[in-house]
């Protein structure tokens, strides 16, 4: 997964583009707000949007392969269980504690914070939303166990059920790895398919500021400037909910690696301010597997563990989907959600395995929260309000993925006695 440095600088200057598209757009919808006729706004607004929408269809486009590809090539490496089995073990009772954790603490903010409340939107938004809404009034066990078991996985594919696919995935993988060097072709053609999914992501990516162009600048045009406090306050909440968890992460990590916490903290302070930098965690990759074999972890436990997790151990991001979901149903009164703790968590159950494929790609997290929010009512087109916004989310995530994979790697290479100590 090597990145060459011009692919590095890449998403800063795509986070740049973003924010100037965002601030385009600010500027855009005010005038339009102030001076023209509610007609003409009405009018507006939803061509403007179509820009989101297109930039959202084209994500939506590729999340399928994607999750495919990645679960599949993950859990085949994972596979050779004579060697890596209690290694996977080990680092997935991590990932799993680790991603109920951030899950849990993003839902209890969010529901002390309520940053979505008083969100008031248009009544043409709502208006989209209501048979989303109806549909999932009668969330029931039944519905539950049909969205989890694909009757066909093209099916699953073509209606973007990310979950269906993880189960397909998780099948295809075990049979794949059951069969062992008659399934090596497989792997490696996967393998690949993965990474021209990746420059795939990297095309769509390069149209993300058009996407928050068109969404901020409908969203203004319609409500004028008084939505962007509501920003301000979401920003502040989700980032008062990411120290929450580093507090967790770090105090764990205490726990297990004791006075060479703040020497593993200052290897990885680079890759996290690239991180932070870039909002993607993805960019940092090859960095900080030679930080994790610098602070002394064995290689074979950080060329395993570290790839495993960039699939199953992003806590940021698993944070963010909580909140970002949230925050919609709140905005939109999703009462079916908002006052219903079983619903909700259901929905961390379902965050938990949705979220299982996402790699490490920027703003992909917004995508499982578009798949998995569907299925609670949660309206699609809700994604549009944390869209403008999700670039400086993205870089607290992206931080918060980095810090939780290199605690996962010290702490398993501790647990398995194989931590030098330089």
């Amino acid at each position: 997964m090597p990145h060459s440095s011009s692919e590095k600088t890449k998403p800063s200057r795509l986070t740049l583009y973003i924010v100037i598209a965002m601030i385009i757009g600010i500027i855009t919808g005010y005038l339009i707000n102030q001076n023209t006729s509610p007609e003409f706004i009405r009018d507006f607004a939803p061509k403007i949007k179509l820009l989101a929408t297109i930039f959202l269809r084209l994500v939506q486009m590729i999340i399928a392969p994607l999750v495919f590809a990645t679960l599949v090539v993950g859990i085949a490496k994972l596979g050779d269980l004579k060697t890596v089995g209690r290694v996977g073990g080990k680092a997935m009772i991590w990932f799993i504690s680790a991603s109920l954790v951030s899950l849990a603490l993003g839902l209890i903010l969010v529901n002390i914070t309520k940053p979505g409340v008083g969100v008031n939107l248009a009544n043409a938004d709502l208006e989209g939303a209501k048979d989303l809404m109806g549909k999932t009034k009668e969330f029931s066990l039944e519905k539950f166990v049909e969205h989890v078991v694909p009757r066909s996985v093209v099916e699953a594919m073509a209606t973007n059920e990310i979950l269906q696919l993880v189960i397909f995935s998780i099948f295809f993988g075990v049979a794949l790895t059951a069969i062992g060097d008659r399934g090596k072709s497989i792997v490696n053609a996967l393998d690949s398919l993965t990474h021209v999914v990746l420059k795939m992501v990297g095309y769509v990516m390069n149209l993300a500021p058009l996407g928050v162009f068109g969404a901020m600048t409908g969203v203004i045009a319609i409500k004028g400037l008084s939505i962007l406090k509501t920003y301000a306050y979401y920003i502040g909440s989700f980032y008062l909910g990411l120290v929450v968890l580093w507090a967790v992460l770090l105090g764990v990590g205490y726990l297990i690696l004791k006075k060479r916490l703040p020497v593993l903290l200052r290897r990885i302070a680079s890759p996290m301010t690239i991180a932070f930098n870039t909002a993607s965690s993805e960019a940092v990759f090859p960095k900080l597997v030679e930080e994790m074999e610098r602070f002394g972890c064995n290689n074979k436990i950080v060329s395993f563990t570290l790839p495993l997790g960039y699939s199953f151990n992003l806590d940021g991001s698993m944070m963010y989907m909580t909140f970002a979901s949230m925050f919609i149903a709140q905005a939109y009164n999703v009462t079916a959600v908002t006052d219903h703790v079983g619903t909700q968590i259901a929905m961390l159950l379902v965050f938990m395995l949705t979220s299982k494929g996402i790699a490490g790609v920027p703003r992909a997290s917004l995508v499982v929260v578009l798949a998995t929010g569907g299925m609670f009512g949660i309206p699609p087109e809700g994604i549009g309000l944390v869209l403008a916004i999700d670039t400086f989310c993205d870089m607290g995530r992206s931080m918060t993925n980095v810090l939780g994979n290199a605690l996962a790697t010290a702490a398993v290479s501790k647990w398995e006695g194989a931590l030098k100590h330089h």
